[in-house]
């Protein structure tokens, strides 16, 4: 099938699922073989704006950074593009057929309408009347042309809405259902949103496998993608599109900037009137940041705009090497290092502003949910940037817009209110990041040089003061480097941790070193003195910035610090209540016998007792099976109603663990075992766990070596009995059918 990733979401995976970013990449190699040269890969407009609401420049970009991504990742020109939403306009597939490329997909609702080539007579197919299972020639104004393919559209409802992945052969049917046999080639086909399949749907994945391997079976059809058929049937007729449309909003493109009615229909009573004063403030915005780069850009840049197509190049390698080559291409003279860094700060600054766009800002419900959150955050920084590049501060004036975007909820009121709680406090600056590495240091071991996200720290000094067991301070100066804008500064910081959630932080960059020193000295002597807040006193005086606490940590490193603070204070907690559970258990064994209820202070005790103990030993290597077949036992002795949704977490991340050791060492019966054991000691709590990627290694492993092993095993071979007879008990548990080479 045809498919396309966001550009976002590839990156994402190359750093943090590498075998499954290539796994994506090779699949399209492979395709190749397959579709007569054609790959299944499709480009997509780099960060998934609506094209038709974008300015000219910024459809050009978005157009030029899909296609070099794509070139990056794939190694291939890409033939065809998704638009976000499919909403078009005239101007953007003017762009892509400039660009090279040969078609796009859009819902039949866009289609107004038709003539066969060569013909003068148009027909009207608007309504949804279009045939989808042929493409179509759309010709432009500039006498250019590019190709349309409508999907199938109660087809695409029927698998996003309807129950159409709960079986494949239901599902294969129907598309099979849909070719007429009129004499001509035809295209059966949807487009459709990636979480339909296993996050929407579960097992939808496993329908939509089902659904290939069962049309392959068929001989008078065959699979094919988008190139591969424009290729063999070049249309027979011409389209007119609607501009302005997309797949999504009945009413065009009003869905990302209007109350046009379209919501995700959870809250009924709720409005979207936040949407347009959004969309205008960005806007504005956007033109200040247009202004900006071409005044201060056009000293530095041969062509501004230029220079902004080609920053993908940058982007996507984040190197000296990539940046120096880029200057040289585009910079109207050689840089001194201030003009390096201030070309990558109005770079940057056009990055965000393309970035404040994406669509998903506006798809939702509600002003404050964490997508329209995320293209404030970039709002913010791209007045961030143009402060620092021209010393205007537009702050004021778009908190103005936001205060006419109302908010659903009460406790927020507007945008401004959104702006001032949820975005501005997390807002990234060399400042955030000093005290982010200052704080996370008393609780991670950081290395000299570290990397905190897209900042590179080198630290000059670090002295760290204890008092008692918990209670520290720790002072140093660091460099920091921004790995986008290469802007470097010098900062000195100083953090307390009092123990429980207190910690404050302090960050300076007007320290001299013997100020510094001088402030160390005196803090860490009211501190080890025990005068805690004479201390904070005098970091407040020498440290301007701040005080920063846990809420300005990074998010996603708030939780991880929070429970290493909360570690002593569980570890007594969870000493408590194993002293009341041992005390009170003969009691609580004679009201058993009793058939007297237990009372709830004494069962919630069990309950936390037994919940945390069967963590402990899932989690534990080796797994003691004794203690795991006692605890669940007790489960069924006193019916105890444990914390299921963490306990199938933890047995599908332990089974996951296990099945990658076992690929490892397939040939290793021990580790089947082990498997069977842990499934078979938690039968009778009938949990219910992810089996899907164990189901996967299982079967890639029964591929290689099944066969060979049962082999020897029918020679007689006891280890190969052992592991075939394990093998076969654990297919059985995981749902596979050997015979069939896949799971049912």
């Amino acid at each position: 099938m045809s498919f396309n990733f966001g550009p976002t979401l590839l990156s994402w995976m190359e750093r943090n699922k590498p075998e499954v970013y290539q796994h994506v990449i090779e699949s399209d190699r492979e395709s190749r073989k397959r579709f007569s040269g054609h790959g299944s890969a499709i480009a997509q407009c780099y960060n998934h704006v609506i094209m038709p609401l974008a300015n000219s420049k910024d459809k050009l970009t978005q157009i030029i950074w899909g296609i070099r991504d794509f070139e990056y990742r794939f190694g291939r020109a890409p033939e065809g593009m998704w638009l976000p939403e499919t909403a078009v306009d005239i101007e953007a597939l003017e762009i892509l057929a400039v660009q090279g490329i040969k078609f796009t997909i859009l819902a039949p609702r866009q289609a107004r309408k038709i003539r066969g080539l060569g013909t003068k007579e148009w027909e009207d197919v608007s309504g949804e009347k279009i045939d989808p299972r042929q493409p179509y020639l759309c010709p432009l104004p500039s006498g250019r042309q590019i190709v349309i393919f409508f999907y199938d559209g109660p087809l695409a409802k029927d698998i996003a809405f309807g129950n159409l992945l709960a079986d494949g052969k239901t599902f294969s049917d129907r598309i099979l259902s849909l070719f007429t046999n009129n004499g001509h080639p035809e295209l059966v086909h949807v487009a459709t949103d990636g979480e339909s399949y296993g996050h929407h749907h579960r097992f939808g994945e496993m329908a939509l496998a089902f659904c290939l391997h069962d049309i392959e079976r068929h001989r008078d059809v065959r699979l094919t993608i988008y190139s591969e058929f424009l290729e063999k049937f070049p249309p027979r007729n011409e389209v007119q599109v609607f501009e302005a449309s997309s797949w999504s909003c009945v009413h065009g493109v009003e869905r990302w900037r209007s109350n046009c009615g379209c919501c995700s229909g959870l809250h009924p009573d709720w409005n979207q009137q936040w949407r347009t004063p959004l969309r205008q403030a960005l806007n504005w915005l956007s033109d200040h940041a247009a202004r900006v780069f071409e005044e201060k850009g056009k000293v530095l840049f041969k062509d501004v705009w230029e220079a902004r197509n080609n920053y993908i190049d940058v982007i996507l390698n984040r190197n000296t090497a990539s940046r120096e080559s880029f200057f040289k291409r585009n910079a109207a003279k050689d840089f001194s290092a201030s003009e390096k860094v201030l070309a990558l700060h109005l770079l940057e600054m056009q990055r965000n502003a393309m970035l404040m766009f994406t669509s998903c800002g506006w798809f939702f419900d509600e002003i404050s949910g964490i997508e329209t959150v995320q293209i404030m955050m970039y709002a913010v920084k791209v007045m961030q940037l143009i402060d620092e590049v021209s010393g205007v501060k537009l702050l004021p004036e778009f908190q103005a817009f936001l205060k006419n975007a109302p908010s659903n909820l009460k406790k927020y009121e507007n945008g401004k209110a959104i702006l001032e709680e949820l975005v501005l406090p997390p807002a990234v600056n060399m400042k955030r990041v000093v005290a982010h590495y200052a704080m996370s240091s008393l609780f991670e071991n950081y290395k000299d040089e570290t990397d905190v996200y897209c900042f590179h720290v080198r630290r000059l000094s670090y002295d760290v003061f204890n008092k008692g067991e918990d209670e520290r301070l720790a002072a140093g100066t660091v460099i920091v480097r921004s790995e986008l804008t290469c802007e470097e500064q010098k900062l000195s910081f100083a953090v307390f941790y009092f123990g429980g959630h207190e910690i404050y932080c302090g960050v300076s960059t007007k320290l001299s070193e013997d100020d510094f020193f001088n402030a160390k000295k005196q803090m860490s002597r009211s501190f080890l003195g025990r005068r805690s807040r004479s201390a904070l006193r005098i970091m407040r005086k020498h440290f301007e910035e701040g005080p920063f606490s846990l809420r300005h940590l990074f998010r996603d490193e708030q939780a991880k610090i929070l429970y290493q603070m909360l570690d002593t204070s569980l570890f007594e907690v969870e000493k408590s209540l194993r002293e009341i559970h041992d005390h009170h258990y003969p009691i609580m064994q004679v009201i058993k016998q009793l058939h007297m209820p237990l009372p709830k202070v004494l069962s919630n005790t069990v309950l936390v007792m037994v919940n945390t103990d069967f963590l402990n030993v899932l989690g534990s290597d080796p797994i003691d099976f004794k203690r795991l077949n006692d605890l669940v036992a007790e489960v069924v002795e006193w019916n105890l109603d444990v914390d299921r949704v963490t306990l199938e977490f933890f047995v599908s991340r332990r089974m996951k663990t296990l099945m990658e050791q076992f690929a490892k060492k397939p040939q290793d019966y021990k580790i089947l075992r082990i498997m069977n054991a842990m499934l078979t000691a938690l039968e009778p709590l009938r949990l219910t766990f992810d089996v899907g990627k164990p189901q996967n290694i299982f079967c890639s492993v029964r591929g290689q070596i099944y066969e060979d092993i049962k082999a020897k095993a029918l020679r007689g071979h006891e280890r190969a009995k052992a592991w075939v007879r394990h093998f076969d008990e654990l297919a059985q548990r995981l749902n596979v059918d050997i015979q069939k080479k896949g799971a049912d």
